[in-house]
């Protein structure tokens, strides 16, 4: 499967399969190493698929579901919500609609950024818990390895998968190419410095 709005020459492809065997993927990586063109990808593709359009992908078997992403979220002055707010609410509306029986699909970019490691690992893993035992399927994305945990837990049936950089020397040369595990390769000190 790949992004349906990159070229030919540019886009990469990767294999997903949520199911009952892998109910949500946890992706780490690296700034800009193409975790959250990958959410993106993942929504589109479903869409796509569930208008009867053709999808990005050599083979696919989707089957319609409510897309609930959590997407460059916002904060809002006028409505006095915090990124963090606006994102905990997308949340418990995604998990309001699994547990009302539609088919959630949950597409989340740097879950819970908006507060500290122990508050975003403990309230990641009982929205995952929530999502999950409402039937949901999904991805999230992180920079925060203390997420990655999440998966340990068996009844969930998560997995670590990561993108990195093709080479030590260059944090920005990218393949965007998934892998399994968690990643090990860093790159916002270097792009700082």
């Amino acid at each position: 499967m790949g992004h349906p709005l990159l070229s030919d020459r540019t886009c990469v492809t990767n294999d997903i399969a949520l199911d009952d065997a892998t109910r949500f993927y946890i992706v780490s990586g690296s700034n800009m190493a193409g975790k959250s063109t990958l959410l993106r990808a993942i929504g589109l593709n479903a869409i796509l698929a569930a208008a009867g359009a053709p999808v990005r992908a050599r083979q696919a078997r989707i089957v319609v579901m409510t897309i609930c992403a959590s997407i460059a979220v916002r904060d809002s002055l006028t409505d006095g919500a915090s990124k963090f707010f606006a994102e905990v609410e997308r949340l418990r509306d995604s998990i309001a609609k699994a547990r009302n029986g539609e088919l959630v699909l949950f597409l989340v970019d740097e879950m819970l950024a908006g507060t500290n490691s122990q508050d975003r690992r403990i309230a990641a893993g009982w929205m995952l818990e929530a999502l999950i035992a409402a039937g949901a399927v999904g991805a999230l994305s992180t920079h925060d390895l203390a997420l990655t945990e999440i998966v340990q837990r068996e009844h969930f049936r998560g997995t670590n998968i990561h993108m990195q950089c093709r080479s030590q020397d260059d944090p920005l040369d990218f393949d965007y190419y998934l892998r399994p595990g968690i990643a090990s390769q860093t790159n916002g000190w270097r792009l700082c410095a």
